[in-house]
């Protein structure tokens, strides 16, 4: 499991051959107080995390990378970092694709490539005794060699539409990218963070299904609220939704 520093900016880049869970070994590094900054990337991972308690496949050649931070001032709110790192990573892989317009994100944490789930965004944090983030970890899963085939979903890779890139440049692209969008909300709010990822959503008035738990709510896309919140149109009122599962559009 040793690790080398990798040039990263701002970024203090920690590459490792194999690891179980690089968000896990963030969250380790944060309970013990180590400070914003850190990104650590794995070859291989033997115990990736997707959401709601998925296991990501970790195939040799794609990119397993998660940073350490702890945001102060408006950037508090889980949601709009979840905003935020999608967008990043959407604006980071869109120049490798022929076509940019072909990919697109799906709430809360998705990013497909013609519709099949190219990449995914998953965040672990833990909150002070102001009730601020004590500190954040953001997970980024990208399949840029192969995509595991999955039971639930259909997936694709970046290597379908050009030879795979190294991990190491996308996440040297990416967390630049991250420094980009956080300055942008640190200076103008969530504002800017919204209106980027409304521009890869899909579009307002869309029929979707929203899995809540063992509920599925059936409406239609009203946009995504400053603090991350999906908005859905019910039919008589616009209802928000912190947490849950796009399924599929709604019939009719």
């Amino acid at each position: 499991m040793a690790a080398y520093e990798g040039p990263a900016g701002t970024w203090r880049l920690k590459i490792y051959d194999t690891l179980g869970s690089t968000s896990d070994l963030c969250r380790n590094f944060a309970l013990e107080g180590e400070p914003e900054g850190l990104a650590v990337l794995a070859r291989r991972q033997e115990r990736g995390r997707g959401r709601a308690g998925r296991t990501w496949i970790s195939a040799p050649g794609n990119l397993f990378l998660s940073v350490l931070l702890r945001p102060r001032g408006l950037l508090r709110s889980p949601g709009l970092w979840s905003l935020l790192a999608a967008v990043a990573l959407a604006e980071t892989l869109a120049p490798l694709v022929p076509d940019a317009a072909a990919l697109t994100l799906k709430w809360p944490n998705d990013l497909l490539l013609s519709g099949r789930k190219l990449a995914g965004v998953l965040l672990d944090s833990a909150a002070n005794g102001s009730g601020g983030l004590d500190w954040l970890v953001i997970g980024f899963g990208v399949n840029l060699a192969s995509a595991p085939e999955l039971p639930d979903r259909a997936v694709a890779t970046l290597a379908e539409t050009a030879p795979p890139r190294p991990p190491e440049e996308v996440a040297e692209a990416l967390l630049a990218r991250l420094d980009q969008w956080r300055a942008l909300a640190e200076a103008e709010g969530p504002a800017p963070v919204r209106a980027a990822w409304l521009r890869f959503a899909h579009p307002l008035g869309t029929p979707l299904t929203l899995n809540v738990g063992d509920t599925a709510v059936v409406g239609s896309f009203a946009g995504i609220a400053d603090d991350g919140s999906l908005l859905l149109n019910t039919g008589d009122r616009t209802e928000r939704f912190a947490a849950g599962e796009i399924a599929a559009p709604a019939k009719g």
